[in-house]
């Protein structure tokens, strides 16, 4: 009965285009912002602000640079944590070798050069497709591994080739604290996914998904696969690339080349796979899963091998947390292929016709 859509009526096309058509949607979109900006801060500790929502925020952002290329476009890649790298890299550059130079500028350029980084390495999308694509991509992660490992000039030619950063401030507003780096990151995201639900809902988005379902009828009723491939390309890591400068900058502070591996490559792709491929909603369901989900396990078996009498080791809990986590994703994909947003959808759908069968 709440979720009904009796009495609103749509009188222009505008207005039957809107991000959320409905109003209820509208109404719990605010609401959830609002108590993300004002609740949370009331009443997450301090642990909570970094080893959850920083993280499920700086994740969230990466999965939907890799949605909008995987899920969108159809383009498989594995070289998102080399994006990340990237990205991180450059705005530190930026950052550090330009006097005074803004965070959020050295943000920005970060991701631009991920951007061109994505399009250099995106070439080969003009030629291969899926498994030999994925291998491609997946040779700029390696790439990206040796470049910062052995050119000291992206680490300002520091010897352990660790750098770090202090002293952020946006707007002359120092970001130190835990909640200033959960709201910030809070705000990036917020743009960002609006940015890109804009995107893929305008004609950029509609020639990604014809390239994804076609590419040879789509290149016959006039889009044009190059273009198409590369600006989703450039999108992608132009969004994951500030994602790993936000994982850089905001979360590590300090890191080494080690820091983006190509464990960030497989973890942000079976993010897209849970969350739901071709879905900005399910970028945010697959990062809270693979964040959330490990520590509540780590949680979670102490306490349910003490009930038992059983006395577990935290080695025994990491390899239990593994093979838990892992049969997990292997479950929820034989039950859910679709991912975490079809069952968000089809929910939706039912609340709309209840108490009515579907």
């Amino acid at each position: 009965m709440l979720y009904r859509e009796n009495g609103q009526f749509k009188t222009s096309y505008r207005a039957d285009q809107q991000v959320f058509p409905i109003l209820q949607d509208r109404v719990f979109i605010v609401l959830l912002l609002a108590f993300a900006v004002v609740g949370v801060p009331l009443l997450a500790s301090d642990y909570l602000f970094r080893a959850i929502l920083i993280p499920f925020l700086i994740f969230s952002l990466a999965a939907v640079g890799v949605n909008i290329l995987v899920g969108y476009c159809g383009q498989i890649s594995l070289g998102s944590g080399a994006f990340m790298a990237v990205g991180a890299y450059g705005a530190y550059n930026f950052f550090a070798r330009v006097p005074n130079m803004p965070l959020i500028p050295a943000l920005i350029l970060g991701g631009l050069c991920a951007t061109a980084f994505g399009i250099l390495f995106g070439l080969p999308s003009l030629r291969v497709r899926g498994l030999y694509l994925a291998v491609a991509t997946l040779a700029a992660q390696f790439f990206a591994d040796w470049m910062f490992l052995r050119i000291k000039w992206f680490t300002l030619d520091t010897p352990s080739g660790s750098v770090a950063v202090s002293n952020l401030q946006v707007f002359g507003l120092p970001i130190e604290s835990a909640v200033s780096k959960y709201l910030f990151c809070l705000v990036v995201l917020a743009l960002v996914a609006l940015m890109a639900k804009n995107l893929v809902r305008g004609a950029i988005g509609r020639e990604w998904m014809a390239i994804r379902d076609m590419d040879v009828a789509a290149a016959v009723i006039g889009i044009r696969p190059m273009y198409a491939k590369l600006s989703a390309f450039a999108v992608s890591s132009f969004i994951i690339g500030l994602a790993g400068a936000l994982w850089a900058f905001i979360y590590l502070g300090a890191w080494e080349p080690s820091a983006f591996s190509v464990d960030y490559s497989f973890r942000l792709l079976f993010m897209v796979i849970i969350g739901g491929l071709g879905s900005i909603m399910g970028s945010f369901f697959g990062a809270a899963f693979i964040v959330v989900l490990p520590i509540a396990l780590n949680q979670f078996l102490p306490l349910l091998a003490g009930l038992f009498g059983i006395e577990i080791s935290t080695a025994g809990i990491a390899h239990a947390e593994l093979m838990i986590f892992g049969g997990l994703i292997v479950w929820f994909l034989i039950v859910e292929p679709h991912g975490l947003a079809r069952l968000w959808s089809t929910a939706k759908q039912k609340l709309r016709l209840w108490p009515f069968p579907y």
